[in-house]
Parts: structure tokens; sequence; C-alpha cells
């Protein structure tokens, strides 16, 4: 087999091309995103009228909510952001689908009895529960016994056992899933994927028990995710975060060690396009950069590779012009061979929309320029989006990019 490295002119975005993938999606491209979080869930959703190939690698460090009460039952990573990525993508058009979306969206009551909270997870178990008697065999039986498998290891009954109270359901049939499966995410990701035809691949960036840390400007030193977002009252950041790393827990901030697993290396070489997309700077896009090998296998893979930076608030980037995101995102990328890996094996574009978005500082031209990174100016904010960025604007120029 002989590989070629083509250069052609694009148009952005590219009509005929966008509506070659819609009429056959199931041949789409495979976009690579880093991400988490809630930021790409339109995105994610709306990009399956196009590819059923895209692929979503997501943190799993989260700290916050009520994956934070199973991280603290039962020493796992985080499952919130993947159960997230997991319906974006879900064909819901498909008899039963819809009952598992609302099954996995819905939250016990954050306030209430526990008895009668455990007596709740009890009859979803049993299969007495509207929400698990919606749901068709055999996908019914699959979450009943995972439900029931739940509460087997998580002790509701006994004091110290894991609180229910505001848990989601599809956090609970994916932690029982990890539970089954030797502690791995992966099996109970593909069971369920295959079972509500997700129509893409989704995967945590590691099968870890891990936490992020960060250092600000004024010298302080903040472990959990929870604790620096500023959101879900959380207080705001005072100081810019200058630098992030992986830790055992929130309150142990020594770096954790983490290497990339093979697999999601072999996924990464088969991407057509890497996106490094909107959402929390830090404890989404850059988070997933932070195991060892991530840099170096995306500068193996000879694809195009473009950041799509925040026009909307993101209170992590106090402090940050473009320029400095940019410069944050590169140091990420290249932290396995600094003096190897060049910016232009790890970053090829940088998507702006100059009318539509807001971008601290102003667009870095003469610093990107020299870097030999190019600058895609194109509309990606609408007026209903505003000032955030338009899915239905961004998705057609990323598929023109592959």
């Amino acid at each position: 087999m002989a590989r070629l490295l083509l250069t052609r002119q694009v148009t952005l975005p590219d009509p005929v091309k966008v509506e070659r993938f819609t009429r056959a999606p199931d041949l789409g491209p495979r976009i690579l995103f880093f991400s988490g979080g809630t930021a790409l869930r339109d995105a994610a959703t709306d990009l399956a009228r196009y590819t059923h190939n895209s692929v979503h690698l997501i943190t799993p460090f989260d700290s916050g909510g009520s994956s934070a009460r199973l991280r603290q039952a039962f020493a796992m990573p985080a499952v919130g952001d993947l159960r997230n990525r997991l319906m974006a993508l879900a064909d819901r058009s498909l008899h039963g689908n819809p009952a598992v979306f609302r099954l996995f969206a819905f939250r016990l009551p954050p306030e209430g009895d526990r008895t009668e909270l455990a007596d709740t997870l009890g009859a979803l178990a049993q299969g007495r529960h509207p929400l698990v008697r919606a749901i068709p065999d055999p996908l019914r039986k699959i979450v009943r016994s995972h439900i029931g498998t739940f509460i087997d290891h998580a002790g509701l009954d006994k004091d110290g056992g894991f609180d229910p109270r505001g848990a989601s359901l599809g956090n609970i049939v994916l932690a029982s899933g990890y539970l089954q499966n030797r502690r791995h995410l992966d099996p109970v990701i593909f069971i369920f994927s295959k079972l509500v035809q997700v129509r893409g691949v989704v995967r945590p960036i590691a099968n870890a028990d891990l936490h992020l840390a960060v250092k600000l400007a004024d010298g302080r030193v903040i472990g959990g995710q929870h604790r620096f977002t500023g959101k879900n009252g959380t207080p705001p950041l005072t100081a810019r975060i200058d630098d992030i790393w992986l830790c055992k827990s929130p309150d142990d901030t020594t770096p954790a060690d983490l290497r990339l697993r093979a697999k999601v290396r072999e996924i990464i070489a088969t991407a057509e396009l890497v996106c490094y997309p909107v959402g929390s700077f830090y404890s989404s896009i850059i988070a997933n950069l932070l195991p060892t090998g991530v840099g170096a296998a995306l500068a193996a893979t000879r694809c195009p590779k473009v950041f799509v930076p925040n026009t909307g608030n993101d209170p992590e980037l106090l402090g940050h012009t473009l320029e400095l995101q940019v410069e944050r995102l590169l140091r990420h990328l290249r932290n396995d061979a600094p003096d190897a890996i060049t910016p232009r094996d790890v970053l090829d574009f940088v998507l702006v929309d100059s009318r539509g978005g807001r971008y601290p500082g102003g667009v870095p031209k003469g610093m990107l320029q020299s870097l030999g990174i190019r600058v895609l100016d194109c509309p990606l904010v609408s007026r209903q989006s505003a000032p955030y960025i338009d899915e239905r604007l961004l998705n057609p120029v990323l598929l023109s990019l592959c």
C-alpha cells in the first residue's frame, strides 16, 4: 500500500463535499475531537448528519457533580462527560433509543430520603419503574442487570455507602459496567454504543482514576477540576492559570505519570482531521493532551489539525489572550519532544470568525504566520448563537478540510 502526501485547494465551506457526506454519512470522514463537558454536544449531534465516523476522546478527570460521588465511592474515572457524548451521538430514531436517552438523562432528586431513593433504584432494577418499562428487550434486560449490579456494589443501606441523591442513571449504568468489566470503561462503552447505535466513536483519553491540578500566576496551586472551572457555583478565578498537570487526588497535587494507551494511539493515527475545539480550555481541551505520548502520536499523524478557540466566555481563560492560548496549546502538544516536534507537526490552522467572534487581544496573525500556522477566517457565529459558535456553520468548514 503506497502513501502519498497531497496538496490541494479547498473551498471553505465546500457545499459539494458537504452534500456528498450528507448522502453517505456511513462513509464520512474520521474527524477527531479532544473534548469534554457539554460545549461540543450540539456540534456532535449535528455532525452525525454528515459522518458516522467521528472520534471523540473525552477527559475522565472531572471531579464535580454526581461523577464526584461515584469516583469517591469506587475509585474510578469520571463518566459524566462520556455519557453526555454517547447520548449526543445516539440515533434516537431507532425503536427504543428515545426511551434509553430519557433513562440515561434522568437524575434522582437532589433532596429526599436515601431509603426512598434506594427503593427507586430497586424498582428500576426489577423492571417496575416506567423509565425501564418503556425500553424494549433485550436492552431493557441489560439496563436492569447493570442497575442491579450497581446496587450490589453501592452499599446503599450502609453508613458510608453511596449517596444516590442527584445521581444520573446514565452515570450509574456506566459505573456498573466499569465494575463488571474488571474496572475498564471501554467494554461498557462499546456495548452501549452498539445498542443505541452511537454514530461515531467515543473513548476516554485514559482509563485512570486521576485528577487535575493547576498553578496560578500568583503561585497558588488548586487541586480538583471542580475548584478552578468557575462554573456551577465555584468562585471565579482571581489569577491566571499558568500550568496544569495530572495528580492523584484533589488534595494530593503531586504530579502523576500517565502514558497514552496503545489503542488510543492507534485511534489517533486513523484521523483524517484533528480538532482542538471550543470548550473549557484547560479542563476539557488541554486535559486530554496531558498523558505522555499524545503529542508524539499527533505529530506522527499526517492530517490537518485545527484549533477552534472560544468566542464566548470561558472562566478558565482569565488573563489569556488568543496568542497566549495558542502558546499554551503548542507547549502541551510538543511536551513529549519539544526539540523534535515542530508547531506545524501538531497545528496547521486556527479557525476564527473575526467579524462575529470575540478574541482577547485580537487574532495574532503575525505570530501564527511566523510559526507556519494559517488563520482561517470564516463565518462561525450566527445571530441566533452569538456570542457562541453555531455548529451549523462550524461543521461544514471542518468537513471541507477533510
